[in-house]
């Protein structure tokens, strides 16, 4: 396989000729006129209508807006955040106190200026993170920043002068990383971990497979290699935890998206493995060992149940014990999707039937013997009953006041974001919850409702699903609705607000809907599970399924419902498109995977054999064949309308995916609009003008096919473009 940005990968063994297998050399001429073509397309059957400019205005408004809340993290005295408006597309980082940022003006102190950096050096950096130095004399000084160019998941590592408010060139010292996807992390202000895909041979998905301790001064050649995996390996990489009292150094070796490795890296260089499932994800704090299950575990004559949270003293641990307390067990309705610590308490982020409720948990002082004993458990009252909440340790590593505070967010459809600072005591109860910052309402959420409903999957599995409408809407099958879902890699969907998506559909009378599918993590592992490869058709049938209950409750038809989604999402509505036309009137195809013949040899596709399934495997190239929309595609079959977005610059999944089924479709006369960003990465977009024109070319697309049109609308594409 490949992950150049150019050339085409070899053909798999035994795989028919793709008559389109030139769309996938990403920067290839040819197709990039292809492209532009396509583009042009696109700009001139949608940009050029009154719907579009206001679309594009208004969302990017929300974007820019100088209201929203600043995200900060703390480190030392300062809270960090990186923000961008109209002035500054690629963002500036900058930070200011807890004092200063209580108040409605902030003061800011600008530590880089990423426009301004762009302009200096002639580059077209995107902002991929910073990590601060936090121990020795150096401690706050001294930064690691990444940068990529475009968006793409490749990036540069370097060190950055936090009083100079400079970069620290190589040559006089200065960590750095060339340009790779990787990771450069502190060990101490003269040492670093380092792990680069362009450091030997990466691994079949195109990541690390090597991870360097480097000294200042050292180059990554001359730097100790601390582990080496396998060709075959997901991801190899190697981090400090700088935890005062508990600095350890680990290595991770990730085998598979599901499966890896946790070794304790010794004084003398040596690797200790953790006894724990390869399928599960393990981790230390301070003096406790934390696993998470994704399978049923039999140890310790007990059986910990997939899904659940399980607890033991890691020492105790090292000299054998396995006498785990089990923090959290799943039930058929809930599932944990979130824990975090703060100095001296651990707070349980559960969802149930897709709302959050919230648990604080208090470790015992010691534990006697190596046995087990009950963790003090109570509520957290803090959190608003309803609606979407998250919650972050503040400063878990510090002594002060805030060393058991929390960072909380909430939002719901219809109420915008609330930052709150609240404070534990020693018995995990909130002393204090201070609100900080809240996101102003744009758009009037007047006379709008948002209520969940369950439909019935073919199987017979409940699938809960979200819809925000109109109160008084008339349940007579003509809203536009849009249907929205992802499926997939045990993530979940839960309730946020987008002012984008109030403005742009819901303040036109517009329904939206979030399906709550197979494949997420809406119930924990299990409900993943249950749509991984050869069962990946349950996600889809849930999908119809959930399309199929919104008619039946009247609240719209096939010709006015369309769907959108991206990545794994982008996978689902092209199966929407391939297999269930019929339910749909229009449909929404970002950054997808189409190709599933040859996804495993295009950019990281190799990294989610785990997920899908082995095209090289003839058994499981005949499950994957049933949902590869690219091969599903019949010619003399009618489809709704489709646009299909992606961008050059994604180096997660290949444009040429979204290329290729376009460009079949066109060939066979169907309705088809297809735009690619040169920038953005994964993401489909480097900045808010972008991401606003990206927006308002779906919200356009959609609208416009779900009603029918009308004045100031954009008319219909027309006929197929070349595409030979």
């Amino acid at each position: 396989m490949t992950s150049e940005t150019s050339g085409t990968p070899a053909a798999a063994p035994d795989h028919a000729i793709d008559p389109f297998l030139w769309l996938e050399e990403v920067e290839g001429e040819r197709a990039l006129a292809w492209v532009r073509e396509r583009n042009a397309h696109a700009e001139a059957a949608l940009t050029g209508t009154r719907r579009f400019a206001s679309t594009k205005a208004s969302v990017l408004e929300v974007l820019d807006s100088a209201d929203k809340i600043p995200a900060v993290g703390k480190a030392g005295d300062h809270l960090y955040n990186v923000w961008v408006d109209a002035d500054h597309e690629r963002g500036l980082w900058r930070r200011t106190s807890l004092e200063s940022y209580r108040t409605d003006r902030p003061e800011w102190e600008l530590l880089l200026d990423v426009d301004a950096l762009n302009e200096a050096e002639g580059e077209d950096w995107v902002w991929h993170g910073a990590q601060l130095l936090r121990t020795g004399p150096l401690a706050f000084t001294r930064a690691i920043v990444d940068l990529s160019h475009g968006g793409s998941d490749a990036d540069v590592s370097r060190e950055f002068d936090l009083t100079t408010k400079q970069f620290i060139a190589p040559e006089d010292g200065g960590f750095y990383r060339a340009e790779a996807k990787g990771g450069l992390s502190w060990i101490d202000g003269d040492t670093v971990f380092v792990q680069s895909a362009a450091d030997g041979e990466p691994t079949s998905s195109g990541y690390p497979r090597r991870a360097r301790r480097v000294r200042r001064g050292q180059s990554l050649e001359q730097a100790e290699i601390v582990y080496e995996g396998e060709t075959t390996d997901l991801y190899i990489s190697a981090h400090h935890d700088r935890t005062p009292g508990f600095e350890r150094d680990w290595v991770s070796r990730a085998l598979t998206f599901y499966t890896s490795e946790l070794h304790l890296l010794l004084p003398d260089g040596g690797l200790e493995l953790l006894d724990v499932p390869a399928s599960a994800e393990a981790g230390v704090h301070r003096s406790w060992l934390l696993v998470e299950l994704r399978d049923d575990w039999e140890v310790g004559g007990a059986t910990h149940a997939g899904g659940s949270l399980v607890a033991i003293e890691f020492e105790a641990f090292r000299a054998g014990s396995r006498a785990f307390t089990t923090l959290f067990a799943p039930t058929p309705s809930t599932a944990l999707v979130g824990a975090t610590w703060t100095r001296h308490h651990l707070v349980l982020n559960v969802l149930e039937d897709v709302k959050n409720r919230l648990e604080v948990l208090t470790p015992p002082e010691s534990v006697d013997g190596g046995e087990p004993r009950d963790w003090a458990r109570r509520p957290f009252t803090a959190a608003p009953a309803l609606g979407t909440v998250g919650v972050a340790g503040v400063d878990r590593d510090g002594e002060g006041d805030l060393a058991d505070a929390l960072w909380m967010t909430s939002t719901d459809y219809l109420t915008p974001s609330t930052l709150s600072l609240v404070r534990l005591d020693e018995h995990g109860a909130e002393t204090a919850v201070e609100p900080l910052k809240s996101a102003p309402a744009f758009f009037d959420a007047d006379g709008l409702v948002a209520e969940q409903h369950f439909a019935t999957s073919q199987d017979g599995t409940r699938v809960p699903y979200f819809v925000v409408r109109r109160e008084d809407l008339a349940l007579d099958g003509t809203a536009p609705t849009l249907l929205y879902g992802y499926g997939g890699f045990e993530i979940s969907l839960t309730p946020g607000y987008s002012g984008g998506l109030g403005r742009a559909w819901l303040s036109r009378g517009g329904v939206y809907v979030v399906a709550n599918i197979r494949g997420g993590g809406e119930y924990g592992p299990s409900w993943h599970q249950a749509a991984l490869k050869a069962n990946r058709h349950r996600a889809y049938e849930d999908f119809a399924a959930v399309a199929r209950d919104l008619v039946t409750r009247g609240l719209t038809s096939p010709q006015h419902l369309g769907v959108q989604g991206g990545s794994n999402g982008g996978l689902l509505t092209g199966n929407m498109l391939t297999q269930y036309p019929e339910l749909f009137g229009a449909v929404v195809v970002q950054v997808p995977l189409l190709d599933m013949q040859r996804y495993h040899l295009l950019l990281a596709g190799a990294s989610w054999v785990a997920e899908y399934g082995d095209p090289e495997d003839p058994a499981e190239w005949e499950a994957l064949r049933t949902f590869s929309p690219y091969h599903l595609f019949d010619s003399e079959r009618s489809y709704p309308p489709v646009l299909f977005t992606t961008s050059t610059k994604d180096d997660r999944v290949h444009p040429g995916h979204a290329r290729k089924l376009a460009a079949r479709m066109l060939e066979a006369g169907k309705d088809v609009t297809s735009y690619e960003n040169i920038e953005g990465g994964h993401g489909g977009s480097a900045t808010n003008t972008q991401a606003a024109h990206m927006a308002a070319l779906a919200y356009t697309f959609l609208w416009t096919r779900l009603t029918g049109g009308g004045p100031g609308d954009a008319g219909h594409p027309g006929g197929p473009a070349t595409a030979s």
